[in-house]
């Protein structure tokens, strides 16, 4: 390439070097988390030698790793004291009720790594060979332990959407498929005191979802149904039913066949309240959706992050009307609504 007079048209290799060297930024973070470093700074403890000492660990590395959080914007510096930011204080100090750091059970596990790393053999065949959705895969106890804190925006957002239909009726049912931690139907029971929560999952993930439910007040209104959500019996009556970050790990014709499924279960005028990443019809906007596709690609044989009209041609597909798409912006997920006709 000849050389030009303009900056702008110089060559750059920030973006490689930045890209390649990503996973430092990752393990950097798991490390801080697993020293219990942003605990011990959010107690107190400022310079180099008392984090050491709260953490168990050398001066030298403390220096080096609290310098990096720095840069990477996880802590603040001044002179040679460190103090958390708002947002590490909030989800990184383990005292926090919004802690985040147990996520990364879940987002750094081991399943993930090695289906990153065979990313290309992924690409050549259209879908990655995780075995991750077998039903008894301990990977599903640590996202229903570690993502619930994640998911509070999201699981108000929706049990504010649907309180007032759910207000309106003395008693009512919703059924929560795949319910994890089972914090979306939990939000719902406290906002709608006359609801009644059936949990959907794998018999080890709800045991969780149990301790939550009694956790926060609402165990007597919360129903256990360990299975399949393709294969076992739903139930019907069912005021709304919820299918959250489930639907990408499947293909198109799999998801519509669920779908009529769920139609099936609700009551006439009854809504699915589907919670996913999902990307603008251009498929490169906005970023966390459309980055989504990725992670399914290396994790699933089939699943992706389907755009709101690929969705909603499956629920109508599956016989439901009046789809809406709410955004949860600054979150990264979308709800995507409808409704089976009275």
């Amino acid at each position: 390439m000849p050389p030009t007079d303009s900056p702008r048209h110089q060559p750059n290799p920030t973006l490689f070097f930045d890209t390649v060297q990503g996973f430092q930024r990752s393990f950097a973070l798991k490390a801080a988390v697993e020293l219990n470093l942003f605990t011990v700074i959010g107690g107190g403890n400022a310079t180099v030698a008392d984090v050491a000492k709260g953490c168990g660990a050398s001066e030298r590395g403390v220096r080096i790793l609290c310098d990096y959080l720095t840069v990477a914007g996880f802590l603040a510096k001044a002179g040679e004291r460190y103090s958390l930011t708002p947002d590490t204080a909030t989800f990184l100090d383990s005292k926090s009720p919004a802690y985040m750091g147990k996520a990364l059970n879940f987002m750094l596990h081991p399943a993930h790594l090695e289906s990153v790393q065979r990313m290309a053999d992924a690409v050549r065949k259209g879908g990655g060979e995780s075995g991750m959705l077998s039903p008894d895969d301990p990977i599903w106890v640590d996202f229903a332990r570690g993502m619930a804190p994640m998911m509070f925006p999201a699981a108000q957002a929706m049990a504010q959407h649907l309180q007032p239909a759910l207000a309106a009726k003395a008693k009512s049912k919703v059924l929560d498929i795949a319910a994890g931690h089972g914090i979306f139907g939990i939000m719902i029971a406290k906002q709608s005191p006359g609801a009644e929560i059936y949990a959907l999952d794998w018999a080890n993930v709800l045991a969780v979802a149990q301790e939550n439910a009694a956790a926060m007040g609402v165990a007597g209104r919360y129903h256990l149904l360990p299975g399949s959500a393709f294969a076992m019996d739903m139930g019907s009556g069912y005021d709304a039913v919820l299918l959250t970050n489930f639907l990408h790990h499947f293909d198109p014709a799999t998801n519509e066949s669920l779908l009529r499924k769920v139609h099936a279960a609700l009551a006439p005028g009854g809504q699915v309240v589907i919670l996913e990443f999902v990307p603008n019809d251009d498929r490169i906007s906005p970023p966390p959706a459309a980055m989504f596709s990725l992670t399914m690609l290396c994790n699933t044989p089939h699943g992706d992050a389907y755009t709101f009209a690929e969705l909603g041609g499956m629920c109508r597909n599956a016989g439901f009307e009046a789809l809406q798409l709410v955004s949860l912006a600054p979150g990264p997920e979308s709800l995507v609504l409808a409704r089976k006709p009275l």
